[in-house]
């Protein structure tokens, strides 16, 4: 940066053939755009901190339900929604603050949004309320909402060379959403053991608030010019994409989140009413992006086949794993009468196992076929959940829930690092924002349909709903509810071990792998995106078809 050396196109290319060879032996160069070590390992951090907010946030809800609705006096709707809320609103805003990251740069976005995060938890902390507490979840959502697209998009661009510097950044950043979910119910458990559900919000409140000081300091300068606003930006935004898919997202998981409640459950009118309208605006939403000069999620993306396949398996495997978790302490609470903190204590093997687990991807995803890892993944999801599913009441924690954790993070963490390489490496830097928007709105649906499934299970077996319920749980067929939630969920996941031969993704991160990548094809290119998309963009004539 500081070198007044005047760089000549050949010495250029030297050096740009040359840096693979000199990184080999280390773990890379650190960019450019950090000043210090400390400063890049704080903004991966705070990176991983933004992927973690609906994690935190939903973990810590779960320990809270009995409690917070004891308190307020909460219908089982109203209990639902504390995370259907923020599941809501997160999803469906990510592609549009993907854009928007894209578009207007993603370091303003960024520190904003931690800001907001952290205010409004202060906020939430004091709801009188079931309606304010509900309310407010949902506004955190739209705030972790605003936060991951430009994380992901600036650790894209950041870290585009490949090399062991990448990938334990990537490792760290993949932590953020199993970890999240698990230091949340842990923390959330402990504090409110201590002070009452309301410090589960509280000091949460306060970790954000610091890492949004951190982020002033960290996040780096946006590397694109951002636009400027303007009526040819609006034209070009794609309000009809924004407004389609949110209203698909938020009617779709409203009608899952209330059909649980619902007086007559799926047989209530406006339970139906509100799938079938979600569902048309979401397709009318995919046949609008692909007449759109400029979609919001352009449709070429789902062309490459392991990447549509990887999708997949995530979202199979994430459709299973919070949902579980949520059931899972539910019977905890409800058959074992075990306080917030016993949960949290039981829980913690889940955040010591996810630790190790990201450590090791971090050292191995350039040196083992990421094949092979997401089929590890996807069988310790199965294994895990059959475990679950075998248990008695009278069985030992150390013999089928224990495991049954320690298997189910290590399924959740190998498949994250895979996943989020593969998204934030194969796709041009100016697009990172929307393809971590698209990653992530598949993850909080697939939580929500989950969700929305395994709850239908185990309301049809016999079991109380997600409220508040009359807590005798403690009869002989107490199991039997959440048995028939966990083989569920193990059907799920060993859905995606069935589709993980199909996949042909080889190591990732590796500078030679890398090289040779970029030998074989010079013009660096989208996720699935041939030459006709690229005249399309640069306004050429087509000389054949697109498909």
């Amino acid at each position: 940066m500081g070198d007044s050396t005047q760089e000549t196109p050949q010495t250029a290319g030297l050096a740009a053939a040359a840096s693979p060879m000199a990184e080999s032996g280390g773990i890379g160069d650190r960019p450019e755009c950090f000043r210090s070590t400390t400063q890049e390992v704080l903004f991966v951090l705070t990176a991983t901190m933004a992927v973690a907010m609906s994690s935190f946030l939903t973990g810590g809800n779960i320990v809270i339900t009995s409690l917070v609705g004891e308190q307020l006096r909460m219908t089982n709707a109203e209990i639902t929604w504390i995370s259907a809320s923020s599941t809501l609103t997160g999803g469906a805003f990510l592609l549009f603050f993907g854009r928007i990251a894209d578009l207007f740069g993603r370091r303003t976005l960024f520190v904003t949004s931690f800001s907001a995060f952290a205010l409004t938890l202060l906020v939430t902390a004091f709801s009188p309320t079931a309606l304010f507490l509900d309310a407010f979840n949902g506004l955190l959502g739209l705030c972790s909402a605003a936060a991951v697209p430009p994380a992901i998009g600036t650790l894209g661009t950041v870290y585009g060379k490949p090399s062991k510097r990448k990938n334990y950044a990537f490792a760290c950043f993949s932590a953020g959403n199993p970890l999240g979910y698990v230091f949340g119910t842990v923390f959330s458990g402990v504090f409110t053991q201590l002070w009452g559900w309301r410090a589960s919000y509280w000091y949460l409140a306060v970790v954000y608030a610091v890492f949004a000081v951190t982020a002033v300091f960290t996040m780096p300068k946006d590397q694109q010019v951002p636009e400027r606003l303007s009526w040819d930006t609006v034209r070009r935004f794609d309000l009809l994409g924004a407004a389609l898919i949110i209203t698909g997202i938020a009617l779709f998981t409203s009608s899952l989140s209330l059909a649980g409640d619902a007086p007559l459950g799926w047989r209530t009118p406006y339970v139906p009413i509100l799938l079938v309208i979600g569902i048309f605006a979401i397709c009318i939403f995919v046949w609008w992006e692909a007449r759109f000069s400029t979609p919001l999620m352009p449709l070429h993306i789902w062309r490459n086949s392991d990447f549509s396949l990887l999708m997949a398996i995530v979202w199979l495997g994430l459709a299973a794993f919070p949902p579980s978790s949520f059931f899972l302490s539910l019977y905890m609470q409800r058959a074992q009468h075990l306080s917030p903190l016993l949960v949290a204590v039981h829980l913690l093997p889940q955040a010591i196992m996810g630790t190790l687990t990201n450590i090791v991807a971090g050292l191995i995803l350039h040196r083992v076929s990421n094949k092979l890892i997401v089929f590890v993944g996807a069988c310790c999801y199965t294994l895990s959940f059959l475990l679950l599913a075998l248990q008695k009441e009278d069985s030992s924690y150390w013999a089928f829930i224990f495991p049954g954790l320690c298997l189910m993070v290590v399924g959740a963490d190998l498949e994250f690092n895979v996943a989020n390489m593969f998204v934030m490496t194969r796709l041009e830097a100016g697009q990172g924002s929307m393809a971590g928007g698209i990653f992530q709105t598949l993850t909080r649906l697939a939580m929500t349909v989950g969700l929305g499934i395994l709850t239908a299970v185990y309301d049809g077996v016999g079991g109380e709903g997600g409220g508040s319920g009359s807590g005798n749980m403690g009869s002989g067929e107490a199991l039997k509810p959440y048995t028939a939630v966990f083989w569920a969920a193990c059907g799920l996941s060993a859905t995606s071990v069935c589709l993980v031969p199909f996949l042909r993704i080889g190591t990732q991160g590796g500078e030679v792998v890398e090289r040779e990548r970029e030998t074989a094809s010079p013009t660096p290119v989208s996720l699935g995106v041939d030459a006709e998309d690229l005249r399309e963009e640069k306004g050429e004539p087509e000389k054949g078809a697109v498909i």
